[in-house]
């Protein structure tokens, strides 16, 4: 059974608490699983969320500030001490090269994977598979920055009647899909397009063309609300998001359920993110993250 859910690991923006850990997030998608931003701790984390390193098939980072990759050395040696039988693929921005490569080699450890390193330097296409295509995009944030989104191809969805109305049932509506035609009817005859799910992951950075194209469409996103809108000011100068801009821009790009995540430590109470996100008018599902939550990604329309 396919399961497209994501694993929140870490909530915390630039130095845990008590209560939150260094940034980190694991999506889930059938059988592979995409690693966000591995900051301090994610190993650990892992470990309390029943992840482990096999489950990897990819690593995505935003940027190199400390709290969303300091956990890549652990997570890169951990992938090797493991024996990871399939291969790993890091994106990060190709002008921090410096920072992974120190990463990869902070200590002392046996190579035993062959982890491909595959550099973002513009926005585009990063991976195409049978189950998603990777794209980045650039951010906004005083240091080079991309956010991820992945996106299913589109299927076709049968519709029972019209092929009930065609005579056609059984074996039949297989070879019909294989085949594209069937006795003179298409499957544009019995069927109708099923949008592909789409996901986005959106970290630290000001509101940009870069966070409206990530989000445009997307049935699960996750993106920061470091600040309350009070202090949008120190948003704007930190490269940062407020909720209520996390929220107007995930209610204008037709976002299903958004996830707000990457808090301040200054803000002792979290509801008031979603009161925040609720005003901005942003109606549709809404999770305020905390660590070790999962988050099911909706089911299609």
């Amino acid at each position: 059974m396919s399961v497209r859910e994501l694993v929140v690991l870490g909530t915390a923006s630039q130095v845990p608490t008590r209560h939150r850990n260094h940034n980190g997030y694991l999506l889930r998608w059938d059988g592979e699983g995409i690693l966000f931003d591995p900051g301090e701790g994610t190993q650990r984390q892992m470990l309390r969320a029943g992840a482990a390193a096999h489950d990897l098939n990819r690593i995505c980072v935003t940027h190199f500030h400390g709290d969303h990759s300091l956990g890549l050395a652990g997570v890169i040696q951990r992938i090797n001490l493991d024996r990871v039988p399939h291969q790993v693929t890091a994106h990060y921005p190709r002008s921090g090269q410096r920072f992974f490569d120190r990463l990869r080699y902070a200590t002392a450890y046996r190579e035993t994977v062959a982890l491909t390193e595959a550099p973002v330097d513009r926005d585009g296409t990063l991976a195409v598979t049978p189950a998603y295509t990777l794209e980045a995009r650039g951010l906004s944030h005083p240091v080079e920055s991309y956010g991820y989104r992945l996106v299913e191809p589109d299927g076709r969805r049968m519709l029972p009647e019209r092929l009930a109305a065609h005579g056609i049932a059984g074996p039949d509506i297989g070879r019909l899909q294989r085949a594209g035609v069937l006795g003179g009817v298409t499957l544009d005859d019995v069927s109708e397009v099923r949008r592909g799910q789409r996901f986005a992951f959106v970290m630290d950075t000001r509101l940009c063309d870069g966070v409206h194209a990530l989000a445009e469409g997307c049935d699960l996103l996750v993106i920061e609300s470091t600040f309350l809108d009070e202090d949008v000011e120190l948003a704007v100068e930190h490269g940062h998001l407020t909720a209520g801009q996390a929220a107007r821009a995930a209610r204008d790009a037709g976002v299903r359920h958004l996830v707000l995540t990457h808090f301040s430590q200054r803000y002792p109470d979290p509801a008031e993110f979603e009161r925040q996100a609720r005003a901005a008018g942003f109606e549709g599902e809404l999770t305020v993250a905390h660590d070790l939550l999962r988050v099911p990604v909706p089911k299609r329309r």
